[in-house]
């Protein structure tokens, strides 16, 4: 244990606490699929004010150092082999630790720093390219390099692989991400044309892309998920937003 948390160390130096931010310009998108799950129907045009988005899913290095911080315990799959190199993404934190990772980031460099919404991830992910399944277009995943061969047990180093149109890794694969939203299978019927917040209340917190753990290991850009915020999933992590 000793020797990881000296590497995780070395190979993140302390003072560099904030990720690689990639900025996201603000637009109109059409948000959604009609190829997909109900919960993405209807496809429906949104803007999303500019903001910025971490360049990768939250590390181990980075996580590490706010749970040494704030005295938070460290994820259940800390010693686990398969989940705790320096740069795999933190695994198994709930969105309630996700939430005050962004908290604490923000308190540390008086920055907006949160999770994003759904509305802004999709954004994202999609890299001003219109209704296409992958950040990358309609071929399937299998047509990515070393398809086969990744997430045997686990989620890889981030940015192992090409990033998306605006520099993002990983954006749909790897670990499910946690968002800000609430999650409402329903929501895109009524959603707001402006900047979408999901609904006020819920049980379940929503997530995007893709998992190590599943069959479909590459998810859609418009492909939502959802668990209960306190659930600690092999398969969850997080990528942190910033408020411009």
């Amino acid at each position: 244990m000793a020797t990881a948390h000296s590497h995780f160390r070395q190979s993140h130096p302390p003072d560099l606490i904030e990720p690689h931010l990639v900025e996201i310009p603000g637009a109109w998108f059409l948000m959604g699929s009609n190829a997909g799950q109900d919960c993405e129907r209807p496809i429906h045009r949104v803007w999303v004010d500019g903001f910025l988005l971490a360049a990768t899913q939250v590390t181990n290095a980075e996580y590490e150092r706010f749970a040494r911080a704030t005295g938070l315990a460290l994820p259940r799959f800390w010693n686990d082999p398969n989940f705790n190199h320096a740069r795999q993404p933190a695994a198994g934190v709930s969105w309630f630790d996700a939430q005050r990772y962004g908290r604490w980031l923000a308190e540390q460099t008086g920055k907006p720093y949160r999770l994003p919404t759904e509305a802004e991830w999709e954004r994202a992910a999609r890299g001003d390219v219109e209704q296409k399944n992958f950040p990358w277009g309609d071929q399937p995943p299998q047509s990515l390099p070393d398809y086969a061969s990744r997430w045997p047990m686990g989620p890889e180093v981030v940015a192992r692989y090409a990033p998306n149109a605006f520099g993002l890794y990983n954006i749909c694969d790897n670990v499910h991400e946690w968002c800000s939203d609430w999650y409402d299978p329903g929501y895109y019927a009524s959603s707001p044309e402006r900047n979408p917040r999901g609904p006020g209340q819920g049980t379940r917190k929503a997530s995007r892309g893709g998992s190590w753990r599943h069959h479909v290991k590459v998810s859609r850009c418009s492909t939502r998920s959802s668990i209960p915020p306190e659930f600690q999933y092999a398969d969850y992590g997080f990528r942190v937003a910033c408020s411009l």
